[in-house]
């Protein structure tokens, strides 16, 4: 047993002096070939790490540009804010605002201040944009410029140029603007249609008014249904207020997109940023830049979903197609022969698969032109023809929406809301959340910086539960008290006491 146990640490002393000389040479006469080694093992973990992005933003950077843009409104009485001698008003500002605010100087005794009515230029709201040609077209959101009285692009060298506003389209919110250049950095415009889920992409735009900021991600979808005009890709991509209207770019350096969309529930980026497809945008900007407005087709008819219960029920194959609720009188599919219950197939060869797919495929129609269309009726196949009709402005919508702005902006608080949609209501509030948002402001309620998309929660601690309720509330004010709301924006809720003045 000695003897063998003896063997046994001669073995292995003599394997590990063999292991060690073994070492030695290689490390005396093959540093290089060792140091080969650890790289060869080391570069697949480069090769497997993240995307660099720093050539994408050097190329499309410049071509990215941040735009803010101001409100006239016209001043009250007086050019400060009304009412800043009531001392209720001064204990609000102290204690919600942290500085006192200066009273007015007073006016002698036997002496009237003569109104003052004159307009200020007042900041409304900061976007971002990209030059898409050398001698200065901007793209950029609808929303990002509407209500503005003037526009303003700067650049990143930081020149700034005063912008004129070419043409909006608040359906698919594409807006056009011009500024005068030469030479000027531009991006590259790339294919919609080729992206795939999963690829790699990058915004650049100024969100919260930083300049130039950059994140990545990935494509989520293609085409997700959020309008009636607009198939919207999705991504993962960190979007926040301030993104609006920057490029959406592929990893061959090509503007693929216009971010235009977050899902939120407090306002800011909760993982789920949409953008405009490209594609989609670049037949509005033609458009746009050719006549200031879009064309579009329609044929007069309301529509729905073709569910696989009534799909059977008629006979059809497959649920698809449009679901015809509704046929316009007078309207050119009532003149076509097309009735209630008809389930659009096809038009113009082109096959509705869903009924999102009928208003994009009509409204790239020519008005006064002819289509074929397909149809399932009564468990057949038939095919008619129809007139292309142009879709008319929203007249009949905007002198509603004047009359309604006459009624309530047009008060002693200068405020116009709107109802909050069951989404809104439930993403910005909760299930049990009351409150109206704010679609515009004029005069005190400017004055105080109250803005569009601002949601009043109370008036004078009553809960505000709809507009109707908020217009009747602000009929019965008394004009010489200050009227408190409870305002949110975004997570933070605050009390803003407004001076009203006689309208």
């Amino acid at each position: 047993m000695k003897t063998s146990r003896l063997s046994l640490v001669e073995k292995n002393v003599s394997t590990l002096f063999s292991t060690l000389l073994l070492s030695a040479c290689i490390g005396f006469v093959g540093p290089s070939f060792m140091g080969a080694t650890v790289a060869a093992q080391a570069a697949p973990a480069a090769v497997a790490g993240l995307p660099d992005f720093t050539e994408l933003v050097e190329k499309n950077g410049p071509a990215v540009v941040n735009i803010r843009t101001t409100e006239k409104i016209q001043q009250g009485q007086n050019p400060n804010i009304p009412g800043l001698d009531d001392e209720q008003m001064q204990e609000f500002f102290r204690r919600f605002f942290g500085v006192p605010v200066p009273k007015q100087a007073p006016v002698p005794k036997g002496r009237r201040q003569a109104p003052q009515h004159q307009e200020e230029e007042v900041p409304r709201g900061v976007g971002s944009g990209f030059i898409i040609s050398q001698d200065g077209y901007v793209l950029t959101n609808a929303h990002v410029v509407d209500g503005a009285s003037e526009v303003y692009v700067k650049l990143i060298d930081k020149r700034e140029f005063k912008a004129k506003v070419i043409g909006a389209d608040k359906r698919t919110d594409v807006a056009v603007l011009k500024i005068e250049g030469s030479r000027l950095p531009r991006v590259s415009v790339g294919d919609s249609d080729k992206i795939k889920a999963g690829e790699w992409v990058i915004a650049i735009g100024s969100p919260f008014d930083l300049d130039n900021t950059v994140t990545a991600g990935i494509v989520s979808a293609k085409a997700r249904d959020t309008g009636d005009y607009l198939p919207l890709i999705q991504t993962d991509v960190a979007v926040n207020p301030g993104n609006s209207g920057g490029p959406l770019i592929n990893m061959r350096g090509e503007v693929i997109g216009i971010n235009s969309q977050i899902y939120s529930r407090s306002g800011g980026y909760m993982g789920i940023s949409f953008a405009i497809p490209i594609d989609e945008a670049m037949r509005v900007v033609e458009q746009l830049k050719v006549s200031g407005k879009v064309t579009r087709g329609r044929i007069g008819v309301q529509i729905g979903e073709v569910s696989k219960e009534v799909a059977e029920s008629i006979g059809l194959p497959k649920s698809q197609g449009a679901l015809v609720t509704r046929v316009e009188a007078g309207g050119p599919a009532e003149k076509a022969g097309i009735q209630d219950g008809d389930v659009i197939l096809k038009f113009n060869g082109i096959a509705v698969e869903k009924s999102s797919d009928l208003p994009r495929i009509v409204g790239v129609s020519k008005p006064g032109s002819k289509a074929s269309i397909s149809i399932w009726r009564k468990g057949a196949g038939r095919e008619l023809t129809v007139g292309i009709a142009e879709v008319e402005a929203d007249k009949v919508a905007q002198k509603a929406e004047k009359k309604a702005k006459k009624e309530q902006a047009s008060n002693a608080l200068g405020i116009y809301v709107v109802d909050l949609t069951d989404v809104q209501r439930k993403e910005m509030l909760g299930t049990t959340g009351v409150g109206v948002l704010i679609d515009s402001v004029e005069g005190p309620a400017a004055q105080v910086g109250l803005r569009p998309g601002d949601i009043i929660l109370t008036m004078n601690n009553v809960d505000v539960k709809d507009a109707k309720q908020f217009a009747a509330m602000l009929s019965k004010i008394d004009a010489k008290k200050a009227v408190v709301l409870l305002v949110r924006r975004g997570d933070v809720s605050q009390f803003i006491p407004i001076r009203p003045v006689a309208p």
